[in-house]
């Protein structure tokens, strides 16, 4: 079950180009597929999806998520231990 997103009226799915039905549905790719909040930690208006458990930031590019952990930023350490 995902989290419903709430979103402000100067940010939202639509201002990127997202249509918010697939933003309930996207997850992390990572092993864990935990839900993808809209922004990064720090802006949340950046044009990106947050993964709600390992922190990944997922760019958005022309309107289109590219959810490929080699595209990804922050989350966790290599050799990290779980």
């Amino acid at each position: 079950m995902f989290a419903s997103q709430s979103w402000s009226s100067s940010m939202g799915p639509s201002s990127l180009g997202l249509d918010p039905v697939l933003l309930e549905v996207l997850a992390c790719p990572a092993e864990h597929h935990a839900p993808l909040t809209l922004g990064a930690p720090g802006d949340p208006g950046a044009a990106a999806l947050t993964c709600t458990e390992c922190g990944r930031v997922y760019p958005i590019r022309d309107g289109i998520p590219v959810l490929l952990l080699d595209e990804a930023t922050g989350g966790p350490t290599v050799g990290a231990v779980s």
